[in-house]
């Protein structure tokens, strides 16, 4: 099958996320921009309109802390209601072949405009590897940051001056792996069928087929997805 091409028989739609890390991307996502947004006016007078559309300062500083809140569940919401698939994501974080170097390679041709193929990857491609490593980073840094700010009563007063700057990278770093992973996931052509995966938790099935060969062949033979090198999946069968 070539690059991205759809398969006659294949508009059928695999399972590819759990109703669990649906959820928890969506939650996600939502409290980083609020999160964002909320402290936008406490970092620069230049967006002090922004709280009067809060409430006030008490009430800007308020939400931030809910979000901040609402920032750390997704991962417990995957331990508690989908555990196997996050003890597999960890797997793959960690799990380097030669064939994810060469990923890069040809996601560089992909990237702009020319002729490239597939590699062969598993559930999570490299790439998809090097965000969800710089976003757990991040938000590491994030959290942790933001205790010693919420609670600096309990902190040595240098490290609560640390947080604040290393709150700031970790935002800064986080929004810009966030805008590379929104362009990458849903504006770049080849990418954007599998935006579904993230809002259903499923993805068309010649698309995954393409994308992650390896874990499709192996859900195939278990009989989890259709065979679509199967005959009667070809063109004209």
């Amino acid at each position: 099958m070539s690059n991205d091409q759809k398969h006659p028989k294949a508009d059928v739609k695999i399972q590819r996320f759990p109703k669990a890390f649906v959820w928890a991307h969506a939650i996600n996502g939502i409290a980083f921009f609020a999160l964002y947004i909320t402290a936008l006016p406490m970092y620069t007078e230049f967006f002090d309109w922004l709280y009067p559309v809060f409430g006030g300062p008490a009430m800007a500083r308020l939400l931030h802390r809910i979000f901040a809140v609402a920032f750390i569940t997704p991962t417990f919401i995957l331990l508690i209601f989908s555990p196997k698939f996050f003890i597999k994501w960890m797997k793959e974080l960690v799990t380097w072949k030669k064939r994810d170097l060469q990923f890069f390679g040809e996601f560089v041709k992909e990237l702009f405009g020319f002729k490239f193929k597939h590699v062969r990857q598993t559930f999570f491609n490299a790439g998809e590897k090097i965000n969800s490593i710089l976003q757990i980073f991040c938000a590491i840094l994030v959290i942790a940051s933001g205790f010693t700010m919420w609670f600096p009563e309990y902190f040595p007063r240098a490290l609560v001056q640390w947080g604040y700057l290393l709150h700031n990278i970790g935002f800064g770093l986080g929004i810009a792996v966030i805008v590379g992973h929104v362009y990458l996931s849903v504006v770049h052509k080849h990418s954007r069928p599998g935006y579904s995966g993230v809002v259903t938790g499923k993805v068309p099935a010649w698309w995954a087929k393409g994308h992650y060969a390896d874990w499709y062949d192996e859900e195939a033979k278990k009989g989890n997805f259709p065979d679509l090198d199967d005959p009667k999946h070809k063109k004209g069968a």
